[in-house]
């Protein structure tokens, strides 16, 4: 059986090394990659390339004379074969043209070798198994991660791009003579004070128990899903209810067929056509859903990066924060402690994905003690931390769920005002609109007084 050898690239090595001595620019262009020495493989071309390092990091020329210079003032030049080794590096560089093809062999190079020893580290922990298994698996996923976060990156973005950066999305948009620069959800209030939901953003939809959270939720999902049919995937995460529960209240909003009516399978011919359309327009959506109860934030960062690198990502809706299971690791937290820490973890699931996430929230007692029920920012329930970290915070009223005669007004015109409160806005301006909210399908359209307009 042949000796398995670790993946290197040792001629892109010393082809690099010797383009870096000759031509300037070439020097620059291996820092700008964030090149370093632990991506060369042979000991020798390593410690020339820290040398070159430390010189172009102290301004000074990286050429043959200067790193033979400070290779024997280090009493390295020796170890690394003498003049020679580095007379041979400069006379076969013939041009700069290959330098950035030979910076991405030996950091692709580096890259496979530390994902096998972090493969060979799992699986070392593996055979011990001395760990929880979450823990485990949360500890093995990180150390892939970390390796995959780390491949060319740089500590800053200079002013130069991003301002080109900033400059061109502006000349994009006015060119496509629309306002909504993120997932349009075709609710024009919605979309007009917030252009949509942003890539990156933490959404929290917040209101009391029954008002209508998840309901609101799963529009805002189908709508994306419906409008973005050629992007990613619309992920959703419900901790409360199977996904068949789901299915029905989707399938509901999508046919306006009562609810009650898909439970009994009591449907006229009309119904059953409607149905059976929606049905047709749902399977082809990208929506996938996972039920799994007291998930951490963890393993919905793993299930969201598989479907994100197997359908692609466009929206994340979970199925709400205080369902989340905490991942003290037998630290002494406190519930608020534990919220704050998954909130804060929601943000990064955002950021990382960069896509917006939406959670939705329970809001405290305090609702329901005051004389004036519509919620404030104060009433999040548990933590603090999730008005801070959140980008948008969406609060939920309806008149009907606290006043009789507005219910009995709803169940007459089977519609009522649903009034969205957008309390918190990182990036914009605060403002409420309204949708107009079917009780019986859980249907929500755009809200036009008295008369309701669907989208």
């Amino acid at each position: 059986m042949p000796v398995k050898t670790m993946p290197a690239a040792p001629e892109a090595e010393a082809s690099l090394l010797g383009t870096m001595m000759v031509y300037p620019r070439a020097a620059q262009t291996a820092m700008e990659e964030g090149l370093e020495e632990d991506d060369f493989y042979v000991e020798r071309n390593r410690r020339i390339f820290s040398v070159m390092k430390d010189l172009y990091n102290e301004g000074e020329v990286v050429d043959i004379t200067t790193v033979t210079t400070r290779l024997q003032d280090i009493n390295e030049l020796t170890h690394i074969g003498g003049l020679g080794y580095l007379t041979d590096l400069t006379n076969a560089a013939v041009t700069s043209a290959n330098t950035k093809t030979y910076v991405h062999m030996v950091h692709d190079k580096a890259v496979m070798r530390k994902m096998i020893e972090a493969a060979e580290q799992i699986a070392q922990d593996g055979f011990e198994g001395q760990t929880d298994i979450n823990e485990y698996l949360d500890q093995s996923e990180k150390s892939i991660l970390n390796i995959s976060r780390n491949r060319r990156t740089s500590e800053f973005y200079n002013a130069s791009s991003v301002f080109t950066s900033v400059s061109d999305k502006i000349r994009k948009m006015s060119e496509n003579k629309s306002s909504i620069t993120g997932l349009a959800t075709g609710y024009h209030e919605f979309d007009r004070i917030t252009h949509g939901f942003q890539k990156g953003d933490l959404v929290i939809l917040a209101a009391r128990p029954s008002m209508g959270k998840t309901a609101v939720a799963l529009n805002f999902a189908l709508q994306v899903a419906e409008r973005n049919r050629q992007g990613g995937a619309v992920a959703i995460f419900s901790l409360e209810m199977p996904v068949e529960q789901l299915g029905m209240r989707l399938l509901s909003a999508k046919s306006r067929v009562n609810g009650d009516n898909l439970k009994t399978g009591r449907l006229s011919n009309e119904q059953w056509n409607a149905v059976n359309e929606a049905l047709v327009d749902l399977k082809s959506l990208k929506l996938y859903m996972d039920d799994t109860p007291a998930l951490k934030v963890s393993e919905i960062f793993s299930k969201c990066r598989r479907l994100q690198a197997d359908q692609g990502l466009d929206l994340v809706v979970i199925d709400y924060i205080q369902l989340i299971q905490g991942s003290s690791n037998g630290r002494e937290f406190n519930r608020q402690q534990e919220v704050s820490e998954i909130s804060r973890n929601l943000k990064a699931l955002a950021r990382e994905l960069n896509v917006p996430v939406i959670c939705l929230s329970q809001l405290s007692r305090n609702v329901e003690s005051r004389e004036n029920k519509k919620p404030m920012l104060s009433d999040l329930r548990e933590s603090g931390a999730i008005e801070q970290d959140a980008d948008i915070v969406l609060m939920l009223y309806r008149e009907s769920y606290y006043n009789e005669e507005a219910k009995e007004l709803a169940k007459e015109n089977n519609s009522e005002r649903l009034e969205i409160n957008i309390a918190k806005h990182r990036n914009g301006e605060t403002d409420k609109f309204s949708l107009a909210f079917e009780p019986t399908t859980n249907f929500c359209m755009n809200y036009a007084g008295p008369q309701v307009q669907e989208n």
